[in-house]
């Protein structure tokens, strides 16, 4: 457990140049404050002390506003940056070095419906390795947002996101995806923050309206052509034509 909070903490000062030094992580981020209740409660859950764990991380959510369920699953260098209104529902499942901003949900699909018979399955969302979450983004269902991944503040997310891609919007949409190994958090590749395109990123329905505003520009030119061609035809036409009284007279038979 303490190695595991150790890397959180230093997850901290990694990813945010403000944090200071460990005492200071330590005391003034309520996503070590969380995680340190969360490393407690989650082995209270698998031990089935319940109630416990529940009222361990009712008292963090109190303290931090960040609500994670005992039951979920979180890797090492877990990280909450601002952190108020975070949701992490019980069968969540959370890599290594996953970054999470204010306003994340990883919530159920459909969780008011027949509650009763989604209390055995998985239900919420699984983040894989090196993830990092924008602000406001809701991630719903048991999909997965695979390793490296980056999600776009206030987007929705209800359909599995590939290694490395980008998605932003309402419903989510892919931008150009990156090998994972070029999204992971290492000291060759440092940590970037918030879900948002890399110049060398194209959106696909960009580029086809792109396609199709240049292929609108290319027959406008060929229509002025054409009406330059036509108007010019009718001026030559007009001007071989004889003015009236200029008739050559007519010779007698």
């Amino acid at each position: 457990m303490f190695a595991k909070l150790n890397r959180d903490l230093n997850a901290i000062r990694a990813r945010d140049p403000a944090a200071g030094n460990k005492l200071a992580a330590m005391f003034l981020y309520p996503s070590f404050q969380v995680m340190l209740a969360y490393r407690i409660a989650n082995p209270l859950w698998k031990a089935g002390l319940k109630f416990i764990a529940r009222f361990i991380m009712q008292l963090a959510r109190w303290f931090t506003g960040i609500e994670i369920h005992p039951g979920a699953t979180i890797g090492c260098g877990f990280f909450v940056d601002h952190g108020s209104g975070v949701v992490i529902g019980e069968t969540s499942v959370v890599g290594r070095n996953v970054t999470l901003y204010q306003g994340v949900t990883l919530g159920g699909v459909l969780p008011a419906v027949d509650a009763e018979a989604q209390r055995s399955i998985k239900r919420h969302p699984t983040l894989e390795d090196d993830v990092i979450v924008g602000s406001g983004a809701q991630i719903l269902g048991n999909i997965t947002v695979r390793a490296g991944a980056r999600v776009g503040g206030n987007s929705v997310v209800t359909k599995d996101v590939p290694a490395g891609a980008t998605v932003v919007g309402v419903p989510a949409r892919q931008l150009a995806a990156k090998p994972a190994t070029q999204s992971k958090i290492t000291a060759d590749a440092p940590f970037a923050a918030y879900g948002v395109s890399n110049p060398d990123d194209v959106d696909p329905r960009g580029r086809t309206i792109a396609a199709l505003v240049d292929e609108v520009h290319s027959l406008r030119a060929r229509l002025n052509d054409m009406e330059d061609r036509l108007s010019a035809s009718a001026l030559h036409d007009e001007a071989g034509k004889p003015m009236l009284g200029d008739e050559p007279p007519l010779t007698p038979r």
